[in-house]
């Protein structure tokens, strides 16, 4: 099993994992080029952390991101704190 690194990732977290009055329960890191046409024609994205799903939520100040994402999006390079 190989790893492969992501060029130049400009990633911004994203809903998915529905709740039952709509509102995402986290919110995702995906690739900010593909967040508007997801959301406009309804095509699926790849988080970091593997999970695909169409954006159908923006996130709000405050609101929970996957941990995994979380943890991959520090450890790219300019990602998060990761750098202090």
């Amino acid at each position: 099993m190989s790893t492969q690194t992501l060029p130049e990732v400009d990633v911004r977290p994203e809903g998915t994992d529905q709740t039952g009055d709509d509102t995402p329960k986290m919110f995702h890191y995906v690739r900010k080029a593909k967040i508007a046409e997801s959301a406009v024609m309804g095509t699926h994205v790849v988080a970091l952390c593997g999970e695909v799903f169409p954006v159908t939520k923006s996130p709000k100040p405050g609101s929970p991101v996957c941990p995994d994402c979380q943890k991959i999006y520090e450890g790219l390079p300019g990602g998060g704190d990761g750098g202090e």
